[in-house]
């Protein structure tokens, strides 16, 4: 079992999934760690949000971000999302997450921001 699933849309989102990395092995969280894209495998991205016993769901996503969105979607559990630096200095992902409609709710953490991410999973869990 773990407490927290980890993922990220895209491999080169990792550096920010090691910040989080970090934080919950100071706290000794169990977490699994996936990389998933919504957008080329939502399939996969389904199946394993169902089938994933976390308590908490951290998403890692840069540009259209959608990712955070589509894993609050199929799950009652929370989410949280961290939107990765870009283009726009991640200025649009950031509005993606944050801008989820009524229902679906996503918290968000600053941009690259993978120690918050990781430090509210674990107050989550501590609630």
């Amino acid at each position: 079992m773990v407490d927290v699933a980890v993922i990220c849309g895209s491999a080169s989102d990792t550096p920010v999934a090691e910040k989080v990395f970090a934080v919950l092995d100071e706290y000794k969280v169990p977490y699994d760690y996936q990389v998933i894209s919504a957008h080329r495998d939502p399939e996969r991205l389904d199946e394993y949000v169902k089938a994933s016993d976390a308590r908490v769901f951290i998403a890692i996503a840069g540009l259209s971000a959608a990712l955070p969105g589509v894993v609050a979607s199929k799950t009652e559990r929370p989410v949280i999302g961290v939107p990765v630096s870009g283009k726009l200095m991640g200025f649009d992902a950031l509005l993606s997450i944050v801008q989820m409609p009524r229902g679906v709710p996503v918290a968000c953490v600053g941009v690259d921001n993978g120690e918050n991410a990781a430090l509210l999973a674990v107050r989550i869990l501590g609630a």
